[in-house]
């Protein structure tokens, strides 16, 4: 077979992702005909750069839920021939998958398409939920350390600037090497840290329905038995039923970046919430007779949502770029997997010869953090017109 010409291989990648094309579609039609109920989100649509930014980013999320319908090849899988084939090269007859390298192979026989699209699954994985815990801490922690001050404001700003002393990837190095790993630390740290979702919860529903005792009841029991369901499946990799589990290399990044941006979400919700607890609704609450973790959870922190919810979208970025570099150094993740640091680490030995290995990879990652940050700006446009 002869090889494909550029507009022939743009054509089949766009008829690939087909399946993410049509979830898009119907996503943003539904939400555009409906974004006056939306709140926030649906202000996204009234802005350029919000609309754009959303846009980046929801197709690498359908992208990396479809990941197995779009992917022409095994990602891991080495074809015979095809080392470091140019974009559009035929694979050998007999050779499963189809019938070409769309975005040729790298310096292993494999595919580059295939793993730039499996990449992306791997940092949906991580980024957004590993964020979430971050923040999830960060709140529990940021919240009462404003609200009470004093010596626990003190030691919890402490142990705050005593993390971020450190530079960030010299911590994120010094928490995935092998040597740190064999000590058993990350599975410790995961143990503290993976509880505080669960506590955050349990604190949340217990402050807004104390006066209902019944609903507060069902609330905790499901949030304590699902909580440490998941929570020992995922930290100690021990759940009774044997769904749940973590791969350790993943878990070990998992903890790292819940870790490093904890305390960068502490020192911001400590800051908001110093502004807010001065506030007349705030007042009117702790004259009401409500609980301190009521006024924290129920007054401070929905009105604190616009810089946070900003925040996260650019955290996700920050992380999603401190997972490419450590890839990029072959730390974290296995050697093998297709994630976009790995990858553009793989095809940068030869990168003046051979760029489209690194390319793909790269304009991939520059692609999610762009739309991330652009998200970012406009969540931030609207949020100031509240």
């Amino acid at each position: 077979m002869e090889p494909m010409s550029w507009g022939a291989i743009v054509l089949q990648i766009l008829i690939q992702f087909i399946p993410v094309w049509i979830a898009m579609i119907v996503m943003f039609g539904v939400s555009f005909a409906f974004r006056r109920k939306l709140g926030l989100y649906g202000q996204l649509f009234d802005t350029m750069i919000g609309g754009i930014g959303f846009a980046l980013v929801i197709f690498w999320v359908f992208t990396a839920l479809f990941a197995d319908m779009i992917v022409t090849h095994d990602p891991l899988v080495q074809v015979s021939g095809m080392k470091n084939k140019l974009p559009g090269t035929p694979v050998p007859e007999g050779t499963a998958g189809f019938g070409y390298y769309l975005l040729g192979g790298d310096n292993l026989a494999r595919d580059v398409f295939s793993r730039m699209v499996s990449g992306s699954t791997i940092v949906m994985q991580i980024a957004p939920v590993a964020t979430l815990f971050a923040f999830m801490v960060g709140i529990t922690l940021g919240l009462p350390a404003a609200y009470f001050g004093g010596t626990l404001d003190t030691f919890l700003s402490f142990l705050a600037n005593l993390i971020l002393a450190f530079p960030v990837i010299l911590l994120f190095y010094l928490l995935v090497t092998p040597e740190i790993v064999q000590t058993g630390l990350p599975t410790y740290m995961a143990a503290v840290l993976f509880l505080f979702p669960i506590l955050f919860l349990v604190v949340l529903w217990n402050s807004r329905y104390f006066t209902q005792p019944t609903k507060r009841a069902v609330y905790l029991a499901v949030t304590l038995v699902l909580g440490f369901w998941i929570y020992l499946g995922v930290a100690w990799n021990a759940d009774p039923l044997g769904l749940i589990s973590v791969p350790p290399n993943i878990l070990i990044v998992f903890v790292s970046v819940v870790f490093v941006n904890a305390p960068t979400v502490f020192r911001i919700v400590r800051g908001i919430a110093l502004d807010i607890k001065t506030r007349d609704y705030v007042a009117a609450a702790q004259t009401r007779g409500e609980g301190p973790w009521y006024t924290m959870l129920w007054e401070i922190l929905p009105n604190a949502r616009g810089p946070l919810i900003v925040d996260f979208c650019l955290r996700i970025g920050y992380t999603t770029i401190l997972l490419g570099t450590l890839g990029f150094f072959g730390l974290g993740l296995a050697p093998e997997s297709p994630d976009w640091g790995s990858t553009i680490n793989d095809g940068r030995k030869l990168l003046s010869i051979y760029p489209h290995p690194a390319l793909a990879p790269a304009l991939a990652l520059m692609s999610l953090v762009l739309g991330l940050n652009l998200l970012a700006d406009g969540l931030r446009e609207e949020s100031l017109k509240d």
